[in-house]
């Protein structure tokens, strides 16, 4: 057990949750998974992430615009085309969803239901 002013466990945690922050927020982990395969319209991001709000949606990717996870591309054409993609430090949260992937593979995988995680 880590004693409580062990500096080296107090850095740990704050990494612990700095990345919980990042992919801690509902529809944040989807939203990276879904850009992971590449670059996506707002209309693209809404319909498979179905239940977000557009607010909620449009939030969620001006934070991640915000923290340099997500680059958001404005074309000048009529109508006007909106595109998002991951960026460098985007994708370096990808063995982060793969993780959470295999991890989530081996829970459903034995039977156990999201219905028995308790809601936040």
């Amino acid at each position: 057990m880590p004693l409580a002013g062990d500096e080296a466990t107090d850095e740990k945690r704050d990494a612990v949750a700095a990345s919980a922050e990042i992919v801690g927020a509902k529809w944040t982990t989807l939203l990276i998974y879904d850009l992971a395969g590449g670059t996506r319209r707002f209309r693209e991001l809404e319909q498979s992430c179905q239940g977000i709000s557009s607010r909620t949606l449009a939030e969620r990717l001006r934070g991640l615009e915000a923290s340099g996870i997500v680059r958001r591309r404005s074309y000048p054409e009529s109508p006007p085309r909106v595109e998002y993609e991951l960026t460098d430090k985007g994708r370096d949260l990808l063995p982060i969803i793969e993780a959470m992937t295999e991890f989530g593979r081996s829970w459903l995988a034995n039977g156990t239901s999201l219905a028995a995680v308790p809601p936040n």
